[in-house]
């Protein structure tokens, strides 16, 4: 297709007239974001908890745990020069 076949076409497809919008379309459109942003609210702060609850839970066993120390050493060194 060349572009002057191309610029023909989306000029008849302009042209052409608008088909009607429903009137409640607007509406549901409102209630359907109001309903998407109130989820990903929900989500982003359940996210957030979860989050935290994993730091503090990090916190607590490192605290326990003490996992930067070398553990004990599990057998006895050789005694020599008896």
């Amino acid at each position: 297709m060349k572009r002057s076949e191309r610029e023909a076409a989306v000029r008849r497809i302009m042209e052409r007239a608008v088909p009607p919008v429903p009137p409640d379309l607007w509406g549901e459109a409102v209630r359907r974001g109001e309903r998407l942003l109130r989820h990903r609210r929900v989500v982003l702060r359940v996210l957030w908890l979860l989050a935290c609850a994993a730091a503090v839970a990090f916190a607590v066993w490192a605290a326990g745990a003490h996992p930067w120390v070398e553990p004990p050493s599990q057998t006895t060194p050789p005694v020599s020069g008896w």
